[in-house]
């Protein structure tokens, strides 16, 4: 990362900041952002943390989380504090269509803007922008920020130290895919501070409820479908399925990975009826591009080996869609067997 004066003046001078993340917040949105306002806050700065939508109850333990401001529970709130704002910094996500509403609000207002992200072709909605699809998560490249301003010893192994190593578990599925030498250091240096690695993945992985076990169940027995000639296994959901095991935000995360334990599945799809839209979740091992296919089909994007998208279309036949395309990439499937 190279960094201008103009930047190293917007972080060593205090000012009034406001940090965005993207609509459903994962653990590296969360993780990555609730970390910058602590590190923010130790130059001096006056920091919010402003989501579009409420995000899943195990990252309530964060230190932080509770001051999170929700655009969809509290509009008029959010307007308020980012009018005062002359910094905006932009985490894990690269385009304003990202955070919805509060996109078209922020769109025009005179702050400085700065972006830090992984995701595929950014816009050019900041100041600074520090894009590397390559990296593992926007935590690592915030740590990576961090450490590039010379301000490892603001690394607080309780408050930012938690939240960063809470994005980098989550994005690499406990360090099983989108690693690199980078994420290995960081967590080394992380533990060695004295952050509590035990703690974050008990809070993030022993925190289900009753019905998120059943329900895990009721997908794998009732839900699940194998397509062997595609190496491609899908799981579905209707909203039948939603009423019955009172499905809220968050319930679903990390279904479509138990696909990919599946020895031969190359690629997991999970597709499920939303309010307003059909949502497919894509993941995929090895040199297998989601990414193409959500962008191409589904007018999605991500990852290669992590991408979503949405549809107007039915279950049925968003679902039918997916199979239909799949013999587009058979080859592909097949040369990564």
């Amino acid at each position: 990362m190279e960094f201008s004066a103009a930047l190293r003046q917007l972080i060593k001078v205090p000012q009034n900041v406001a940090i965005f993340s993207h609509r459903n917040p994962d653990g590296d949105a969360i993780g990555s952002s609730l970390a910058m306002r602590h590190y923010l806050e130790q130059h001096g700065h006056t920091v919010h943390v402003l989501f579009p939508s409420e995000y899943p109850e195990e990252f309530e333990a964060l230190p932080g989380a509770a001051d999170i401001l929700i655009w969809d529970l509290q509009p008029e709130e959010c307007k308020q504090v980012i009018n005062k704002k002359n910094l905006f910094i932009f985490l894990d996500f690269n385009a304003l269509e990202r955070i919805d509403k509060m996109g078209d609000y922020v769109r025009d207002l005179p702050a400085q803007r700065i972006l830090i992200d992984h995701h595929l072709y950014p816009d050019p909605i900041a100041d600074h922008i520090f894009s590397e699809p390559e990296a593992s998560s926007t935590c690592e490249l915030v740590y990576r920020f961090m450490d590039g301003l010379g301000d490892r010893d603001k690394v607080n192994p309780n408050t930012v130290g938690k939240c960063l190593y809470t994005g980098l578990v989550t994005d690499t599925g406990s360090f099983r895919y989108a690693t690199n030498p980078s994420v290995f250091r960081i967590a080394a240096d992380l533990v060695e501070r004295g952050t509590d690695d035990v703690g974050v993945q008990d809070m993030i992985f022993n925190s289900q409820k009753e019905k998120n076990l059943r329900l895990l169940g009721h997908c794998l027995s009732n839900r699940m479908e194998f397509l062997p000639e595609f190496k491609t296994a899908l799981i579905w959901l209707s909203r039948k399925d939603y009423e019955l095991f009172d499905i809220q935000r968050g319930d679903t995360e990390g279904i479509v990975n138990y696909l990919l334990t599946i020895k031969d599945v190359k690629i997991a799809a999970f597709i499920h009826n939303q309010p307003t839209v059909v949502k497919l979740s894509l993941r995929s091992k090895g040199n297998i591009d989601v990414q193409e296919i959500c962008k191409k089909h589904f007018k999605g994007g991500g990852h290669k080996n992590a991408s979503g998208a949405f549809s107007h279309d039915s279950l049925k036949a968003t679902i039918d869609k997916f199979k239909s395309i799949l013999p587009e990439y058979k080859d592909k499937i097949w040369a990564n067997a």
